[in-house]
């Protein structure tokens, strides 16, 4: 009987030995995959496998390959996406940024750049300014496919709504535009390079305001008017300049 339960301890710890060995061989896997996956250089970001997508003359590239050049060689699976494409933002130039892990070792970067639609007086220069207010870019001279914007310095708010104009300009209309400014919110007006000056006011029903004076440019009793007045849309009027 001694012999037996001998027997039957021994085969016991056997069993237990051949268990703890499994687990740890399969812990040993687990360990190397995982170092595998997060610290190998197999998964190592490679800058030359970085493809950077909608890049444009706004943007700073030599700031973007820097953001990027920075986490060089950091493991792909730990790599802070979210992060690297607030980076991007924050770069002159860049509206929005999305960053996409290209396995084993490489990133995609697609950038949406800001684009300068008026530009300021600055200085001896023009800064460029985005339907934001943000600056894109300076210019020496001032740019003769950007409208030259005129409001009272340091007032955003006039700014603001100079801007909410030309965002809805049509692109055709906009493309006219040679000086747009205002003295205050509501008496936003614009030049156009080859027609009448025209009063605009408000940036509130600007849609509506581009349709009408859109209609009025083509109408044939408009054509010699030197202002068109469409600041109350519904009830627009011509008259001689001066």
């Amino acid at each position: 009987m001694r012999e037996r339960l001998a027997e039957r301890k021994r085969t016991e710890r056997r069993r237990a030995l051949v268990r703890f060995a499994r687990w740890a061989a399969a812990a040993v896997v687990v360990v190397g995959a995982l170092w595998a996956f997060f610290m190998s250089p197999l998964f190592a970001l490679d800058p030359a496998k970085v493809e950077v997508l909608g890049t444009a003359n706004e943007i700073d590239s030599t700031a973007v390959t820097n953001v990027l050049d920075s986490h060089d060689g950091e493991s792909l699976a730990l790599l802070n996406v979210p992060h690297i494409a607030d980076q991007l933002r924050e770069i002159r130039g860049v509206l929005d940024a999305k960053v996409e892990r290209v396995w084993p070792a490489g990133l995609r970067v697609t950038l949406v750049p800001r684009h300068p639609v008026a530009a300021v007086v600055s200085g001896t220069g023009f800064a460029l300014l985005d339907a934001d207010a943000i600056q894109v870019g300076l210019a020496e001279q001032a740019p003769t496919d950007l409208p030259l914007v005129t409001v009272p310095v340091g007032d955003d708010r006039v700014l603001a709504a100079v801007l909410e104009v030309i965002r809805n300009l049509p692109a055709d209309l906009l493309s006219r535009v040679s000086g747009i400014g205002a003295q205050t919110e509501d008496s936003v007006s614009f030049d156009l390079r080859d027609g009448p000056h025209v009063e605009w006011g408000s940036a509130e029903d600007s849609a509506l305001k581009a349709q009408v004076l859109q209609a009025m440019i083509a109408s044939p009793s408009a054509a010699s008017a030197g202002v068109i007045d469409v600041s109350a849309p519904t009830l627009p009027i011509t008259r001689a300049a001066g």
